[in-house]
């Protein structure tokens, strides 16, 4: 370690945030540009470098934290870009959206605030694009082979671009219109702006790999047709068939799923159009869902002008510190954490009847009733005990003119005939079913990413097409030097 008492002597200090009235009126990154690099050399300097690290499992990529936090700490860019690109296709992604399991990991974080390693791991991804330590990589050689992968979300992404640096031939196919998956239509653009996004496709496309959008396979191309044009097919196509609420009066208008309200709201930025026609402007919004995509609704809903926004989480509210007895270090603790879009509702007092920020914790649906006219006008909700049971007269209604579902996914979508087309087969909880090494049923086919993990975070996605990648170049040559940083039925660390 650079500083043998860094994490003695200097606090924990993290990216700070632009003030709220400033940001709540864009859709710019949250954050101050320009103040995370003088302040993340003392913080890197902060990391122990641990005799056993427990941050490399915590974070399922295998990321070599304590190297490249020393490097950071003693200004070596260049060798810290190089550390963390050997286990990760894109930190500028996960250096904005990961929860950072890793941090729950750091054993720092036993008795003190842990390192911000997630800060740490921003600042060396954007400073190696400024200084162009990120070049395209193309393969010496071709293979001979080619394969498909369909889907452009982060597992699909790490596993098309781990292929074509083995000098396989690789072309991506997506549904949508831009690539990017939901990291482009499901992640608003103050959390990451798609800048991002363009950057590391444009390095993909220069190394070879291939993308062909509009291009639903199963539906626009056969998926036995796809199946014969290539020698290997990947399947990350993501977790995207959203769980329903089974409540009176869900089929009212202006009850909508949150990944119906989303891409609107992104496709406002890119400029395909000028309002949004799900736009919260005016309205009064209910978010019914406690998670990450439930906080991205209520940001995008506070952005466009919501006359209330208030988000109903069914579990009671954690306490500030890990429950050491249920939740011991280093697992991932359910403790109470405020998002840039709960602090945005806080101070902007955007739901009034919540308990905290805009959150009403232990909140059950148990109806949506209407105007007489079909559209939505309010919900009805009751607390609810530990166990999800409806406390007797805890009843309360609040208005709703747009109620958003925000209630997780089950696996991927069946309606464009891509699983039917191939005969994949179907675990019970939605997800495809696999072998060790990530093989469906069907001869050449792999899976990877949530549709056959399950919802997930985008380390695992990235993970999971790291090691996908490995398995696909040795099933076409026999063997293979890409890592394989986890297999198909690895999970988080949990007691």
């Amino acid at each position: 370690m650079a500083d043998p008492k860094g994490f003695l002597n200097t606090p924990r200090r993290e990216w700070p945030r632009r003030p709220v009235p400033e940001r709540a009126g864009d859709w710019d990154e949250v954050y101050v540009p320009g103040a995370l690099l003088p302040i993340i050399g003392e913080q890197a300097d902060r990391c122990m470098d641990c005799g056993v690290p427990f941050c490399h499992e915590a974070c399922p990529l295998g990321n070599l934290i304590p190297e490249w936090n020393d490097l950071v700490a003693r200004d070596d860019w260049r060798a810290a870009s190089d550390r963390l690109h050997a286990t990760n296709n894109f930190p500028e992604f996960t250096g904005r959206l990961c929860p950072a399991p890793c941090e729950a990991g750091c054993v720092l974080a036993i008795n003190q605030p842990a390192v911000t390693i997630k800060n740490v791991e921003c600042a060396v991804a954007d400073r190696a694009w400024e200084e162009g330590f990120t070049p395209p990589r193309p393969p010496e050689r071709l293979s001979g082979r080619t394969v498909a992968v369909i889907g452009s979300g982060p597992a699909g992404l790490a596993a098309a671009q781990q292929l074509t640096r083995a000098g396989h031939t690789v072309v991506v196919y997506e549904r949508d219109d831009r690539l990017g998956g939901l990291m482009r239509y499901g992640i608003p653009e103050f959390k990451m702006e798609k800048r991002h996004l363009e950057r590391r496709l444009e390095q993909m496309r220069a190394e070879g790999t291939r993308f062909r959008t509009n291009t639903a396979v199963g539906r626009d191309i056969g998926a036995d047709r796809l199946r014969a044009r290539h020698d290997a097919v990947v399947i990350a196509t993501g977790a995207t068939a959203w769980r329903e609420l089974d409540v009176p009066g869900r089929e009212l208008a202006g009850v909508r799923q949150a990944m119906e309200y989303l891409p609107l709201a992104n496709r406002v930025c890119e400029g395909d159009i000028e309002v949004s026609p799900m736009s919260a402007a005016g309205r009064h919004v209910v978010i019914v869902g406690g998670g990450d995509t439930g906080a991205d609704c209520l940001g995008t809903a506070v952005r466009q002008g919501a006359a209330s926004v208030t988000q109903l989480d069914i579990y009671g509210r954690p306490g500030a510190e890990r429950d050491e007895d249920s939740e011991p270090w280093p697992t991932y603790p359910k403790i109470y954490r405020m998002s840039a879009a709960h602090e945005e509702a806080e101070v902007l007092r955007t739901a009034p009847a919540a308990d905290a920020d805009a959150r009403l914790f232990a909140a059950s649906t148990l109806r949506l009733t209407g105007d007489g006219q079909g559209h939505v006008r309010e919900l009805c909700l009751t607390e609810v005990d530990a166990r999800r049971r409806p406390l007797p007269d805890r009843e309360r209604t609040l208005p709703a003119d747009l109620v958003l579902l925000a209630l997780g996914f089950s696996g991927p979508d069946r309606s464009d005939g891509l699983v039917d087309g191939l005969g994949l087969e179907l675990a019970p909880r939605g997800t495809l079913v696999r072998g060790p090494h990530f093989e469906t049923g069907v001869p050449g086919v792999f899976a990877a990413g949530d549709a056959g993990r399950g919802q997930s975070l985008i380390v695992w996605a990235i993970a999971e097409g790291r090691a996908v990648a490995a398995a696909v170049d040795r099933y076409l040559t026999g063997g293979s030097r890409l890592p394989a940083p986890i297999g198909p039925y690895d999970r988080p660390m949990a007691v």
